[in-house]
């Protein structure tokens, strides 16, 4: 049985300041332990339910080389194989291969959202929005999107009580969620200890990955039309001569395809 691990950072339990989730500063390196702890719960959970290829994608921007990069892999569980991809959604092969369940850790909520610990959509500095089909999304509902263009349900998401609930909405109320924190503010939070947050992941996970046909993948539908909404006319400049997006206004634009993956891969790359 095949499991893919999508994590990000600012859904640890422990993390609430930008400080922590930005490569290079003080408080980074105890953060990135924190969330490599985290991952290996849920490795963990996926083990005891039967998984027998277990691969990890760091889908967080740390910057610099620490870009996709966070996790210490001298912590990380030998039952694991890890990704550092170059691009955001860049990395498909498991997918591709054949993957039962996706579980994802450490996720944040969606731009826009007051009590999401650290939320935004990509870049806080740049997207105020993304719709599927005029669906509102965050980067949960992209990697649900990525997963679920090769029929792979998403089983858990762990992160903070804003994400979860954001996350049961999008993909129904078989998932399993796991809240290490409550968010009270986009730098504030009340957090579960670390070590009781693992322990919740991993029963969370193993409980998931056993229970993983009760879930259906996610399809945002199909034709699929992505509207970004930017922050200002610089950010949507660069569309102006990409094929199959069409500038809607000052600070929206819209990508259109057959499926998701099409209209994502010309919005995106």
């Amino acid at each position: 049985m095949r499991v893919f691990v999508v994590s990000d950072m600012e859904g640890v339990s422990g993390v609430a300041k930008w400080e922590q989730v930005s490569g290079g500063e003080p408080l980074y390196e105890e953060a990135r332990k924190l969330y490599t702890e985290e991952i290996n719960a849920a490795v963990r959970g996926a083990k005891a339910a039967g998984a027998t290829e277990i691969v990890v994608m760091d889908c967080h921007g740390a910057g610099k080389g620490w870009d996709f990069n966070s996790l210490v892999p001298e912590l990380l569980d030998p039952d694991c194989e890890w990704v550092v991809q170059n691009e955001w959604t860049e990395y498909t092969e498991v997918l591709e291969q054949g993957c039962d369940a996706a579980l994802f850790v450490a996720m944040h909520a969606k731009a826009g959202t007051p009590l999401g610990v650290m939320s935004h959509t990509i870049s806080g500095r740049e997207y105020h929005d993304l719709r599927f089909n005029g669906v509102s999304v965050g980067e949960t509902g992209i990697n649900a999107a990525l997963c679920g263009t090769w029929s792979c349900p998403v089983v858990l998401v762990t992160g903070d009580d804003v994400v979860c609930g954001e996350a049961t909405e999008l993909l129904g109320p078989e998932l399993l969620t796991v809240a290490v924190k409550q968010g009270l503010g986009r730098a504030s939070a009340r957090h579960l200890p670390p070590v009781r947050a693992r322990e919740l992941i991993e029963a969370a996970a193993k409980e998931a990955v056993e229970k993983r046909d009760r879930v259906q993948p996610y399809d945002p539908g199909k034709p699929c039309e992505i509207e970004a909404d930017f922050a200002d006319a610089g950010f949507v400049e660069r569309y102006r001569h990409r094929q199959g997006v069409e500038i809607v206004d000052g600070r929206t634009v819209v990508s259109r395809a057959d499926d998701w993956w099409a209209a994502w891969r010309q919005l995106y790359f």
